[in-house]
This record gives C-alpha cells, structure tokens and sequence, in this order.
C-alpha cells in the first residue's frame, strides 16, 4: 500500500478513535485519487481467476486494450470525479454449499469492484475505530483463528452453556434504510452514501438453464459476493454488539459473553436463562429485523456428557481424563462437516474431469489444497482427523490411476501405492 493512503487511513482512524461521535462529510475527494484507485486495482485484478460481472470484462482484457490498466484508472477516475460513475447490474451464481444446497454470489462487475474497494479503502478505517473485541470477521488484524482462542478461553472459563446462533440468508436479509442509518452515524458525505445506495439497489441478474435472464430489484440485502458487502455486513451487525453489552444488555443481566465472525456468533454463559434468550432473539429479530433460523439455532451445554459445539468448522468437547482423574479437559478438533467438506474437494480433483490431468498437475493441485486446510485446522487436537484425510487421499488417488486410462496403472516394483505417491511429490499433513 502507498505511504500517502496508509497515512490518510491512519489519520481517518486516529480522528475517528478521538471523536467517537464525529461524522465525516468530507470523503469523496479521497476516492478518485490514483494512489486509491491504483491499489483496488491492485487487489481487484489479483483474482483474476474470479467469475467476470454482466458485461464479462476480466482484469486480462483490460490489460490487453490499447492503453491498458492506466486508461482504464485514468477515465474510472474522470468518472468518479465528474460524478458520473453508474453500477451495472450485478450477476447472480450458485456455488455448492453442502448437502445439496446452493448459495447465491452476487457478482458486480470489474468496474464496480474496483470502486467498491476504493470505497472499502477509505471507510474501514473510520468503523474499525468503533468496532468491538468481539467482532473477529472480515478485519484487519483478526482471523477465524483469533475467535476460536476467545471461544476456546471461554469454555475453558466456565462459561459452557452456549446459544448457537444461525441467522436466515443474513447478506440478503439486511434493510436497506436501517443500514445506511449505521453508515449515517459515522459518515454522511452525501456523495458516498449515494454510491453505497446505488451498490445496494443495482439490479440482480440471473441465468436459468436455457440462458433466459431474469431480473429482480432487491429491496434489502447487500449481494454476497459484492467487495464492500463484508464491511456493511459487520456495520450493521455491529449494532448488535453494542447493544449486547449495554445496561440491560445480555452482558449486564447474565455476565454473556459474545463471540461474533461475520453473521455466525455464540453467546456463553453459565446458564443460558429464559430472559437472556428472549433479550438475544429481540435484539436480532425486533431491533435489527433479521430472522433467526430457528431449525438450525441451539443450546448447547457442554458441561453435560456427550454434548459438543460446532463452530467455524471446529467441534468443542470436554472429554474425561483418560487415567481416571477427576477431571475433563476441552478437546478442540476439526468437526465432522468440515471433514465431509474437505473429502467432497478431494473427490472433486480425483473425478473423471481430472484423468486427461497429468498426474504431477493433480497432486500440485491437492497438495496446495492439503496445504491450506491443515494450516486452518492445525490446531487443538487434530491428529485422528489429519490420519483420516492422509488415508483418504491415497486411497482416492489409487482409484483415479486406476481407471486414468484404460491401460493398467503400474507402480514401480517393489513400491507400495502409496509410497509411490509419496515418491510423485503428495505431502503428508
């Protein structure tokens, strides 16, 4: 990042941090400038393997065209100035999110993803000022890691009795007026909240099968998939931690405590009371409008035999002393779905698709997959689950050299498959 637009995001944020209730009206001469154009770009055009908007415009196209990536910033930055800078709609896409299921990706164009992030650039730092301890998702400085230490502290704490939230299709559930009354409280530059209620309203267009088109206004909701969306996302939800601590409060009736990444959060206490509840399911369902999945939201009390708690995609227990003590120790490991997960990808790169794949190409491929997931999951007690994955993985890539063609795969005499494979490169987590 430029040393101008670190420093003009470190004085956004030192002015929000000494002026709690200060609101910024002057931040749109900020959005054009090429530092921050230059560096959405930056981060836009590395993902170029990503699915192209409406217009199907990739960062190689525009690096192709005569004059290239300086045209491209220098007339996005005419625009912007001029203010005549438009949304396009955005795309709607599927991707598989388990058992069958399907969710919706909203995808806006190049264009609109670069102004998102600029736009993303200059706002952070102003709500990061405000945002709470509690809050672990989509920030800088905080991981998925960081939530499950504060989780993993909790319990450890005594604070075993734990409301397992799930929230009904939260990024297209959002009121539009309600958030844009939280970006108010901080920012009331007219001229972004004019592209921020532009990015919420663009129209959403999706393909059927026969490649009709159907077009739907949203009145609510800010497209999974949009740049900007995670930071409206914790803006709104971060009205929720507020009140969750104040008087009167889940924090202040029953000492709660509040774990939150992104839409997916946990309240722990000793005891999970009628009236905690009640104050919880409000402030979500009456304060904030959203609605609470009740099939999937739960209370978990872990300090009874048997009982675990999932959350991002690990599993919480305490189990018995394995000599006889008087004494149960949390054991932290990754969970059941996320094992489920991890073998459908596997599956995925061992298919039929794969066999015209040269064999050195696909273990690079579960490799630098093998590589992520044990990075994530590398923590707590996670050595069963790492045997199983290892065990799966060669037993898949046994069956894919098998049928690769219709010739008899041969292992060299004298190895074993999977030596062999070992020998071919595949890691071990």
């Amino acid at each position: 990042m430029p040393k101008e637009l670190s420093d003009l995001r470190q004085k956004l944020n030192r002015k929000a941090k000494q002026s709690p209730k200060y609101r910024f009206y002057s931040l749109y001469g900020h959005l054009f400038r090429r530092d921050v154009l230059g560096t959405a770009w930056e981060h836009v055009s590395k993902k170029s393997g990503e699915t192209p908007g409406i217009d199907g415009i990739t960062a190689e196209d525009i690096g192709s065209d005569a004059g290239g990536v300086n045209k491209f910033l220098t007339d996005l930055q005419v625009e912007l100035k001029e203010k005549r800078y438009r949304a396009k709609p955005v795309k709607r896409i599927y991707i598989p999110k388990g058992k069958g299921k399907m969710r919706p990706l909203g995808i806006p164009t190049l264009k609109d993803r670069v102004v998102q992030l600029a736009v993303h650039l200059i706002l952070e730092p102003i709500f990061e000022a405000d945002f709470l301890d509690c809050s672990y998702g989509f920030r800088p400085g905080k991981s998925a890691h960081h939530a499950l230490d504060r989780v993993r502290s909790y319990l450890d704490k005594g604070y075993t009795s734990v409301y397992d939230a799930d929230l009904k299709g939260y990024f297209d559930s959002i009121p539009h007026d309600k958030l844009l009354k939280c970006v108010r409280m901080r920012v009331t530059d007219r001229s972004i909240l004019r592209l921020i209620r532009m990015w919420l309203k663009a129209p959403v267009v999706e393909y059927d099968s026969e490649g009709k088109t159907r077009v739907k206004r949203p009145d609510k909701g800010t497209p999974q998939g949009g740049v900007l969306s995670p930071l409206l996302a914790n803006i709104y939800l971060h009205w929720f931690d507020v009140m969750f601590h104040r008087r009167d409060g889940p924090a202040d009736i029953a000492n709660a405590k509040l774990v939150r990444y992104a839409d997916d959060f946990l309240v722990l206490a000793r005891y999970q009371g009628e009236r905690l509840i009640r104050k919880v399911e409000f402030l979500i369902e009456e304060w904030l409008d959203l609605e609470i999945n009740r099939e999937k939201t739960r209370i978990v009390n872990l300090s009874l035999k048997g009982e675990k708690l999932d959350f991002l995609g690990y599993s919480f227990r305490f189990a018995p002393d394995k000599f006889g003590r008087q004494k149960h120790y949390l054991k932290m490991y990754p969970s059941k779905k996320a094992l489920k997960a991890e073998k459908r990808r596997i599956r995925a790169m061992t298919g039929k698709k794969w066999r015209w794949v040269p064999v050195g190409d696909v273990i690079a491929k579960i490799n630098e997959n093998l590589r992520g997931w044990s990075n994530y999951f590398n923590k707590g007690y996670h050595s069963k689950e790492f045997r199983l994955i290892n065990h799966f993985v060669r037993s898949r890539l046994g069956k894919f050299l098998t049928n690769k063609s219709q010739r008899p795969y041969k292992v060299p005499k004298g190895l074993s498959i999977y030596k062999h494979l070992t020998d071919q490169g595949l890691m071990q987590i």
